[in-house]
């Protein structure tokens, strides 16, 4: 090297160091984030670090996450509730501060988040509360208000019984049984299969130190009147009648596991259709607060029905009531967000469309996953059928909030094909004249053919948004920026739900 006639440097340890930075800064990124869920009965914050790395294929611009580090979970506390029956934000608000400092974080530490909200905090006044108290953070924070059908999905993904299933390539039934509701998730090779959630839960009845009911839920007192017994708010609980109580709710949860039909008040006290007949699960597990029971990991009692609903199914497993083995899969009352993640992917030009510019940016856009079967020829039915279960497995209404659809090309990209699949999303969303633009998010060479097929062919009364090269999954959300130029890329930031 040093007979070579150009100019060249001999660098310092100091610049050696600094240009191995450099370098590795290429290809990683690391971020602070922190998952909150907020929650009927609990709430909770968990924050940590994530890692993620560039994929090592040429120029790729796409980053995955490779290691995440949990660096504080908070205690778990009761969701505060204010006179009226409304969540109390102010309360809320000074728990979340709590958590930061005892995280030793403040606020501009955090890159990247989630809000989860499920049962009463997704009522209204609720929810704009609580999006009040995250509103400095808008642009880094994905809020995910999960319907009862989604809160069965992400308790499934959270407990882990999701990899677990994949990883045994088994089939599974999670059983979630949290404060206001039961959730039920059948999983077979590490996909959900279907879903459902019961009114069954452990602090729909509250009661003191002295045995004093200070809270009664709807669904308990419908529970009561089939039992024949008087409960009000205020008075004392009867050992016998909680014990009555009790059995009721452990034979609903129960008869759902062996999925078996519904009558009576369990099919009265459904939140969502049963989960069907079959397939069997080889295993059963179990997440939510009462799991900490059942799990051994929770002895003391918080004056709800927990701890006894926990003996009750337990006795009921050891019984022989559900034939199959039980298994722990790893998070119990925490089986909910722990984290998010985002990172960007750029999306070339080339092949996108566009059809109304002045819409972009959009931001924590959720994605619906579609499963459509792509094999020989497209059933335009059968694709509007799946983008309404995709819908339903999300708990969207489109009348409040735009979605992206998701989803895999496979086969030739004929014309016949492509028009068919296009028809088929388009006749599911037409009849949400307010719904938005309609997003096509997909991994195959289509999104400019697609996109122009509904534009010009179908003539969709709406924008149309297709974007071609991702690999997107559910749970993820997207911010969708403005179209660069003259490069004509369109950034896109892909926000995951960690579990």
């Amino acid at each position: 090297m040093h007979d070579i006639e150009f100019d060249h440097f001999h660098p310092s340890p100091e610049e050696r160091e600094h240009l191995s930075e450099i370098i590795w800064a290429a290809d990683n990124v690391e971020l602070t984030t922190v998952g909150v869920d907020i929650g009927s009965s609990t709430s909770h914050l968990m924050f940590a670090r994530v890692h993620l790395q560039r994929l090592a294929t040429g120029l790729s611009s796409q980053f995955v996450v490779v290691n995440r580090e949990v660096l504080w979970r908070s205690p778990i506390t009761l969701t505060p509730y204010r006179p009226d029956g409304l969540i109390d934000a102010d309360q809320l608000d000074a728990f979340v501060h709590e958590a930061y400092d005892k995280a030793g974080f403040t606020r501009g530490d955090i890159d990247s988040g989630a809000v989860i909200l499920t049962g009463e905090a997704l009522k209204r006044a609720n929810a704009r509360a609580i999006a009040d108290l995250f509103a400095e953070e808008s642009g880094k924070f994905v809020c995910a208000s999960a319907g009862h059908n989604m809160e069965s999905a992400m308790a499934a993904h959270g407990s882990g019984a999701v990899a677990l299933s994949r990883r045994n390539k088994n089939t599974i039934l999670n059983v979630d049984i949290g404060g206001g509701t039961t959730k039920f998730a059948l999983i077979r090779d590490g996909e959900l299969l279907a879903t459902a959630a019961v009114a069954v839960g452990s602090r729909l009845l509250v009661v003191d130190g002295g045995g004093v009911m200070t809270r009664v839920e709807e669904p308990i007192q419908t529970l009561a009147k089939t039992l024949s017994l008087n409960l009000e708010q205020g008075s004392r609980l009867d050992k016998e009648d909680r014990r009555r109580l009790i059995g009721e709710m452990a034979d609903i949860v129960m008869t759902l596991a062996r999925q078996e039909p519904l009558a009576g008040t369990a099919r009265e006290l459904m939140v969502t259709e049963p989960l069907p007949s079959t397939p069997k699960p080889d295993a059963i597990t179990f997440s939510g607060g009462v799991s900490e029971y059942l799990y051994g990991r929770e002895t003391e009692s918080y004056g709800d029905l927990g701890s006894g609903l926990a003996h009750r199914i337990g006795h009921g497993l050891a019984d022989g009531e559900l034939d199959i083995p039980v298994w722990d899969p790893g998070q119990g009352i925490r089986a909910t967000v722990i984290g998010a993640s985002q990172f960007s992917v750029q999306i070339s030009g080339n092949t996108i469309m566009v059809s109304d510019p002045s819409l972009l940016p959009l931001r924590n856009v959720p994605v619906l996953s579609c499963r459509f079967d792509l094999e020989g020829d497209v059933d335009e039915h059968a694709v509007a059928e799946e983008v309404k279960n995709a819908l339903t497995r999300h708990d969207i209404d489109l009348g409040e909030r735009t979605v992206a659809l998701a989803f895999p090309w496979q086969g030739d990209p004929l014309h016949s094909r492509l028009h068919a699949l296009a028809k088929g999303m388009h006749a599911a969303l037409a009849a949400e004249s307010d719904s938005g633009p309609l997003i096509m998010l997909v991994d195959g060479d289509v999104g400019m053919t697609l996109g122009r097929i509904i534009r010009d062919e179908i003539d969709a009364d709406c924008a149309v948004i297709s974007i071609d090269g991702l690999q997107l999954k559910d749970f993820d959300f997207v911010d969708i920026g403005e179209i660069i130029r003259p490069t004509n890329v369109v950034p896109i930031v892909i926000k995951s739900l960690l579990f």
